[in-house]
């Protein structure tokens, strides 16, 4: 398969940054930003991944003017990097060729609630707080949790997923509809709000987990639920990560229709204890949630709670207060600064895989004996119930021996995933950091289609170049 001619990227000149900060001042004004705090802000903050700031940050508020400065940027040849909330932890919104961060945060108009349909139309700055608050007076709500308070547009650009992941599913699973600005500044709607087509080519899929490497997410059509009825949550530990991670291969394979499964093993445990001021028992811990009506939670719940016994798992203790449940699942999404405070000073290298939910128990095994002959403080977490989990190594990046025993170590830890016909990363992208990976996951013919997709889309390589494939 020949891929078209493309352009090899290359740094944008001092001069071609000159006359598009010109054109971009006169048409936005005070909405273009080149201050170097705004711009570092701007390139990744989160983990070791080393910053690399846009030259401009511009904030538009609609489709229309996303279309205009992708207009101007492909003029120019100045790369184009989507920005939503900045929480992505691979690298994808870092500018290794410099170019425009185009900021989405301004564009916050939830255009559409259809309670009829079970669906909405949202702006691709809207995160998914602001969504659920906006909706709870409608007895609705939007599933997708990752935990950080991420943008609807970075979502859907980077496939998330999160706690609720295990029931209802995935970005993939919830968008319908996505409106995007091409690289040429064409705006495309992918799809109608039909639960169900045939008609061509599933462009929403193409450019959900897209990392803005195929256009800019601006508008998106998602699902709804109802808020159910009855929610129980509940914290139960177990002698050993082995344990718990079989006690949940039991759950999911007996139908047990569980909205959250979390697995935090005691060195996360002891990180949560001491950032949230909790006094979870310091083990192997699974926090479970369970959605229904009043009688079907009560019977999912002690039916988990029987499979627990099985493996030695208990005493499964319930929060029955919604304020109860809000704290424990804070602290859930509070991970990952939690598990920074074991070793202040140190860069967190925050990494996730995902396998089969058959090979959990042997992954999260085998990772957590790597982590121990490793000699490395890597916390793990995860939402066990799809398979997947992650690993947040913390390392002090002065000692060339740890970086080398942790890069090392996230090396054994992907290709073990994928030896179990799983995944290089479950929920947190390809970015910069996992596109060596790609190939190993799925070979040289596909790699190859995802670079001719690429190209034909984008054959001035302008849409957030240096992530997924490499051209």
């Amino acid at each position: 398969m020949n891929a078209p001619q493309v352009t090899v990227r290359q740094k944008a000149t001092d001069a071609s940054i000159a006359a598009l900060s010109s054109d971009l001042s006169q048409r936005f004004g005070d909405r273009v930003a080149t201050s170097a705090a705004v711009r570092e802000q701007h390139g990744h903050t989160l983990t070791w991944v080393k910053n690399q700031p846009p030259d401009i940050v511009v904030y538009p508020r609609t489709t229309e003017e996303v279309s205009e400065i992708v207009k101007l940027c492909a003029r120019h040849g100045v790369p184009i990097i989507p920005y939503g909330t900045g929480t992505s932890l691979e690298g994808h919104i870092n500018a290794p060729y410099g170019g425009v961060s185009i900021d989405l945060s301004l564009m916050k108009r939830i255009i559409a609630v259809h309670d009829e349909d079970l669906d909405c139309v949202v702006e691709a700055g809207v995160t998914r707080k602001e969504l659920n608050e906006f909706l709870r007076d409608k007895g609705l709500f939007f599933p997708i949790d990752p935990g950080a308070d991420a943008s609807i547009g970075g979502m859907a650009a980077t496939r998330a997923s999160g706690t609720n992941a295990v029931r209802y599913g995935t970005m993939k699973d919830v968008v319908l509809a996505l409106t995007a600005v091409l690289p040429n500044g064409e705006i495309v709607k992918t799809a109608s709000r039909a639960r169900k087509s045939s008609a061509g080519y599933d462009l929403t899929r193409l450019l959900i987990g897209s990392e803005g490497t195929l256009g800019i997410v601006t508008e998106i059509t998602l699902k709804l639920h109802g808020i159910p009825e009855a929610i129980s949550a509940g914290i139960c530990p177990f002698p050993t990560v082995k344990a718990a991670c079989d006690a949940v291969i039991m759950t999911i394979q007996t139908g047990i229709p569980v909205a959250r499964i979390e697995l935090l093993d005691e060195v996360q445990v002891k990180a949560v204890n001491l950032h949230s001021k909790l006094s979870l028992p310091e083990s192997p811990l699974l926090l479970t949630e369970f959605h229904g009506s009043e009688a079907g939670v009560q019977e999912q719940a002690e039916r988990f709670g029987e499979i627990a016994a099985e493996f030695s798992g208990g005493p499964f203790e319930w929060a029955t207060k919604p304020e109860e449940r809000s704290r424990l699942w804070q602290a859930r999404h509070d991970a990952y600064w939690a598990a920074k405070g074991l070793r202040p000073g140190a860069q967190s290298v925050a990494t996730d895989v995902c396998v089969p939910i058959s090979r959990l128990a042997e992954c999260v095994d085998a990772t957590k004996q790597d982590i121990l002959e490793s000699g490395l403080i890597a916390p793990i977490v995860g939402h066990v119930g799809d398979g997947n989990f992650h690993v947040q190594p913390l390392v002090n990046t002065d000692d060339p021996a740890e970086i080398e025993a942790c890069e090392a170590f996230v090396d054994r830890l992907v290709r073990r995933a994928v030896a179990m016909e799983g995944t290089c990363t479950g929920e947190h992208g390809v970015g910069q950091k996992k596109m060596k990976y790609l190939e190993v996951e799925h070979g040289p013919a596909a790699l190859n289609l995802m670079r001719v997709l690429k190209q034909a889309i984008d054959p001035h390589n302008i849409m957030n170049p240096g992530k997924i494939v490499a051209l």
